[in-house]
């Protein structure tokens, strides 16, 4: 049994960019598809879709590289755990890597990176730091 599926997800797309697959595939929730959405919005994915497949479908991320093959996700860590939730309000969101970064946020309004809650005016837990 899986403790933390979301540090999976996160485990899984570092170790693709590592070895520079085109796309890692994930079993699906309705989380991981918020990540997914929040990383595409912010440029660090191509794209991501559903593949069917059996017994459970997949999340397909499509990762994005530079023109010459330079990694666009450099570090992706975990930040709250099942055993330490982490949450932040909008005076706690300072820039990750004087903004070059973002932080993934699971807020009341779904899903969204610091920048995107910040103009929302919500804070929340904070799932991952991405730069």
């Amino acid at each position: 049994m899986m403790t933390d599926p979301i540090a999976d997800m996160l485990t899984r797309i570092r170790n693709a960019v590592r070895i520079e697959k085109p796309s890692v595939d994930i079993p699906v929730s309705a989380e991981k598809k918020g990540i997914a959405a929040v990383l595409k919005r912010e440029g660090y994915i191509w794209d991501w879709e559903i593949a069917d497949e059996k017994p459970v479908a997949q999340l397909r991320v499509h990762l994005k590289y530079g023109p010459s093959g330079e990694k666009i996700v450099n570090e992706i860590s975990r930040v709250s755990k099942p055993g330490c939730r982490v949450y932040a309000s909008i005076g706690d969101l300072k820039p990750v890597l004087n903004g070059l970064g973002i932080r993934i946020l699971n807020t009341n309004r779904g899903v969204l990176s610091d920048r995107e809650a910040k103009l929302k005016n919500v804070g929340g837990e904070v799932i991952c730091t991405i730069w």
